[in-house]
């Protein structure tokens, strides 16, 4: 493959001043092998399965990163849903996995394991609900360990009573973690048509469908698409597009790159490589400057909907040139507290919940660290995730909630969380109920739309 020396002084050029990072190795791990009845021998099963697995991941990274100069900011781990493994085991509470899991990838060093995850789109196993109910305290007694559940399926519509017991689960686990802010919510997110090779936390885990073990790559470059299309102030929208296209194109190219030599060294397959563009609390390296650049006064204003679908249509469509592995998410990230600008906007009343909602259905996820009042009651975050699942469904596109009801905070106080978690200030959540709603229960059935075979 031929690389222009141009090219390579441009990819210098975005590592050193627009802070262009692979923002995560994430290596897949099946643990479909680790079945027991024993609980103990479960547990014993998948820590040596995951850090015999895993043992290279932080070397490998840390030598890649000094091989090629670019900065790979986290080493994840994703394991198969655990609900599916332990469910034939003695355990009535899956705490004692956590624990194993959180273990294994401290013993590894990785940044965090994902996978304490149930797929509930149309109903409960009694692993699943074992698993749902053991979420609050794992997430507030773990520290790298990250949950997931899939409510919600194009094919299979919105199970409604999961998405009123995964609210209670938020509202406990924000509960158990009060002394930071709920930042055990961090950890946890709810998924409409989750996807199965998803690199990013918190919803990264290993399908069913996937082969042992695989390496998913997630890329980062807000900067080097802010800087570039702030360098064309008179561009037409078509023409930025194109402009957006070529940036994403390159930024791609990065990730291909160090994800193939990362399969290659840990024994393995790339599996994806999610285009996301995944911002940071850091100035310079924010999709809502990226929108700001494009000519809003500031994110939420009106014309921010078209704006962010022209920006993650161009960078699904210059990745997907780069790369015959797309996969993930795929697109422009909008997490609240861990882009700096968006948290800006939520401050200056530019950007309200309502609006967040109507964003994600342009964009590769839903809401997303969004910190609400810590007294919204269950049925009011219940009622929040549903749009998101409907939004989601509708649309044939995957979507996730990250809400975290800061215990103590009210609308206009700042949660913090720290790191590449950010803070946010709280945003206000509707006064007007809809307890009669979702306590109604049920499936809300698939859209007409599903039926295409």
């Amino acid at each position: 493959m031929f690389i222009d020396p141009q090219e390579i002084l441009e990819t210098i050029e975005m590592i050193e001043e627009q802070a262009l990072d692979i923002r995560t190795i994430t290596l897949g791990v099946s643990l479909r092998g680790c079945a027991d009845a024993d609980g103990e021998r479960l547990c014993r099963k998948i820590y040596d399965r995951v850090t015999r697995s895993a043992a290279d991941l932080v070397p490998v990274a840390e030598s890649l990163s000094a091989k090629y100069g670019v900065p790979i900011v986290n080493r994840r781990i994703a394991v198969t849903a655990i609900s599916e493994i332990a469910e034939a085991s003695d355990l009535e509470d899956y705490f004692p996995i956590a624990k194993a899991l959180d273990a294994a990838a401290e013993a590894v060093g990785a940044d965090f394991i994902g996978g304490f995850s149930a797929l509930v789109h149309k109903g409960f196993t009694p692993g699943d609900e074992r698993l749902i109910e053991s979420i609050p305290r794992s997430l507030s007694e773990t520290k790298k360990l990250c949950s997931s559940a899939n409510v919600a399926t194009t094919k299979a519509g919105i199970n409604m009573d999961a998405v009123l017991k995964m609210a209670s689960v938020v509202k406990r686990t924000a509960e158990l973690t009060a002394d930071a802010d709920g930042i055990g919510c961090a950890k946890l997110v709810i998924f409409a048509n989750i996807p199965e090779d998803n690199p990013f936390m918190a919803g990264a885990y290993h399908g069913s469908g996937q082969p042992d073990k695989t390496v998913n790559i997630g890329i980062s470059g807000p900067g080097v698409v802010r800087a570039v299309v702030a360098r064309y102030p008179d561009a037409d929208l078509a023409q930025l597009s194109e402009i957006i296209k070529k940036s994403a194109f390159k930024i791609t190219r990065v990730g291909e790159l160090v994800g193939r030599e990362a399969a290659r060294l840990l024994g393995t397959e790339l599996g994806a490589v999610d285009l996301s563009l995944a911002p940071t609390p850091t100035r310079g390296d924010s999709v809502a400057e990226i929108l700001e650049a494009m000519g809003l006064e500031k994110a939420g204003a009106p014309g921010t909907t078209a704006a962010l679908a022209l920006l993650n249509d161009a960078v699904k469509k210059g990745g997907a040139m780069a790369t015959s592995s797309v996969g993930g998410l795929s697109g422009a990230f909008i997490p609240v507290s861990e882009d700096l600008g968006m948290a800006e906007a939520v401050r200056a009343k530019a950007l309200s919940l309502e609006k967040l909602e109507a964003m994600t259905a342009v964009c590769s996820v839903g809401l997303d660290m969004i910190v609400i009042p810590g007294d919204t009651p269950v049925e009011t975050i219940a009622g929040i995730i549903a749009d998101e699942m409907a939004i989601a469904v509708t649309n044939k596109k995957s979507a996730g909630v990250r809400l975290i009801p800061a215990p103590g905070k009210k609308e206009g106080d700042t949660a913090s969380f720290g790191d590449l978690l950010g803070s946010a200030p709280v945003i206000g959540v509707s006064g007007f109920g809809s307890s009669v709603f979702v306590n109604r229960g049920g499936r809300i059935p698939a859209p007409i739309t599903s039926l295409n075979n």
